[in-house]
């Protein structure tokens, strides 16, 4: 298997090349969680990867709370489904709070604090309330729970997340709202740890894979001792194979491959990069124009061809137009440029917003 391969399976197993997936849900399903915290973007991560799913349709979803946004794995923002947050919270929370601890002692966030400022949200919330983190902290400050600065209000919410005592409620307009989790999703079956390990692993390693436990470590957050007995766990159900030293896992290859060329333009924290530590083999084309750093680091939006990162991307609402830009360092040849404007008018229609080149 050599690198080009690589990134052509993994563009199959995320379904970037077909798309047969009806619904947001589906994605976020297979996917295990989706990285959100741009969240604007990571809904056309989403999208993109359904036969036609639109921004209002993913919307709508995360709105009716098929779909949820919250901290779980790293201590970032995720999308995931009701019937796995709490498993998945209750895997890889205790994990993240330790990441947290040292930065909560500066902010003189300790155990006290927490407890008072869960009664507080709870309170808050119970009977169905969704409100914004400004609502929340108002509700903090009248239980005399500090809540000043950006860093230790959000600290304080992303606990109660973490706990997986709320969950991101409906929109109001465009701020973000908060309900409480056993409110917002029926009861769920819990799952031992090492069974969760291994769900855990699988939907990784079939989506993300080709990948090694190195990948699945970083992507989860957990320890490589964990990640090990994941795989263990998960490996009768994937093929490996050494490449470069390095030791790989996948669900049995596709007979598919994308009619070159293949773009996509995937947003800022997609998962077909961002799920993945060695991020090496989709780096090919860039390093021949002399780019040695690692492709998330170009910033902003990721264009790719092929399954190689070329460059990036970026969009501008004018008017009632959406305006997409390339971005360097890679040139675009005749036909990957008509490919390009595909793309474009792909992302246009998402958006319901008529869309040209800049």
């Amino acid at each position: 298997m050599a690198k080009l391969d690589i990134c052509n399976q993994r563009l199959v197993n995320q379904h970037l090349i077909k798309q047969s997936l009806e619904t947001p849900s589906e994605v976020v399903r297979l996917l295990g969680a989706v990285q959100a915290q741009d969240y604007g973007t990571a809904k056309w991560g989403v999208a993109q990867r359904t036969l036609d799913a639109t921004d209002a349709e993913v919307e709508k979803e995360l709105s009716d709370g098929a779909i949820l946004r919250t901290h779980v794995l790293r201590p970032t923002w995720h999308f995931v489904l009701g019937a796995d947050i709490r498993w998945m919270l209750a895997l890889t929370g205790p994990r993240v709070e330790r990441v947290l601890a040292h930065y909560d002692r500066k902010l003189e966030i300790d155990a006290a604090v927490l407890r008072r400022s869960r009664a507080s949200i709870t309170k808050a919330l119970e009977g169905g309330n969704q409100l914004t983190r400004t609502e929340l902290a108002k509700a903090m400050q009248r239980a005399r729970i500090r809540t000043d600065g950006t860093q230790r209000l959000a600290r304080l919410v992303m606990h109660a997340e973490l706990d997986a005592l709320i969950c991101s409620g409906a929109r109001r307009g465009n701020q973000h709202t908060y309900a409480l989790l056993d409110e917002r999703v029926p009861p769920t079956k819990p799952l031992e740890r090492d069974t969760a390990l291994v769900e855990l692993a699988k939907r990784y390693f079939t989506t993300r894979g080709p990948a090694t436990v190195d990948d699945f470590a970083w992507w989860s957050g957990l320890t490589k001792s964990d990640g090990r007995k994941g795989l263990e766990g998960a490996k009768s159900g994937l093929e490996h194979e050494v490449v470069d030293g390095r030791q790989y896992w996948f669900p049995t290859p596709a007979r598919l491959k994308a009619r070159s060329p293949l773009v996509r333009l995937l947003p800022n924290y997609d998962e077909y990069f961002i799920g993945l530590k060695d991020r090496s083999a989709m780096g090919t084309r860039l390093k021949k124009l002399g780019f040695e750093g690692d492709v998330s680091f170009l910033g902003g939006h990721i264009l790719t061809i092929d399954g190689q990162v070329v460059g990036g991307w970026t969009r501008i609402l004018k008017g009632k137009k959406l305006i997409v830009g390339l971005k360097g360092p890679s040139t675009l040849d005749g036909a990957e440029r008509r490919a390009f404007e595909k793309e474009v008018q792909r992302f246009g229609a998402f958006l319901g917003t008529p869309a040209e080149l800049a």
